[in-house]
């Protein structure tokens, strides 16, 4: 859905709704990491922390309708590389009934928030733990175009998330 005022066009700001179609690469090659193409739009509230913070600053002013491409380095997408986040923990901190493999990957809660885990090592009872998000340090390029821009409503901002079509369901 299309809102526009006669004369006026409406541009992706803080509290709209946007759907947009992506398409994610690492940055200098063609490794795609995520696309949107084969599916329906991404569908989101601006301002409202749900995507990564340099793709809402990229598409911000954009109208239905306009193509951008960018790149956003590491910090302004899943953040650096911390070397301090790979850590070794014991065997008996994981649940008995789980063979651990290299490569493994879970979510683990930290600090009462959900975090991406993978198990890099295994030596003996000694796991080796990365809790990196998966694309950190990594510089990511998008091809995106904005399919519809709305006003969020009320609610949708109270709440801090898209309702109804491509949003959460109450």
């Amino acid at each position: 859905m299309i809102i526009q005022l006669e004369g006026e066009k409406i541009v992706v700001e803080s509290n709209t709704v946007v759907d947009v179609h992506y398409h994610g690469y690492f940055h200098g090659t063609d490794e795609v990491f995520d696309s949107s193409l084969e599916r329906e739009p991404l569908t989101f509230l601006v301002g409202h922390g749900q995507m990564i913070p340099g793709f809402e600053a990229e598409i911000l002013g954009a109208v239905v309708g306009e193509k951008r491409t960018f790149t956003l380095e590491p910090d302004r997408a899943y953040g650096p590389r911390q070397e301090e986040a790979v850590m070794q923990r014991s065997k008996a901190e994981f649940p008995e009934n789980v063979d651990l493999e290299v490569g493994m990957r879970f979510q683990a809660e930290v600090g009462g928030m959900p975090t991406p885990v993978e198990i890099t090592g295994i030596e003996g009872d000694v796991v080796t733990v990365d809790f990196n998000h998966p694309m950190a340090g990594k510089t990511l390029t998008f091809d995106i175009e904005i399919m519809s821009i709305r006003p969020a409503q009320d609610e949708e901002i109270s709440h801090g998330h898209v309702h109804g079509h491509g949003g959460h369901h109450h």
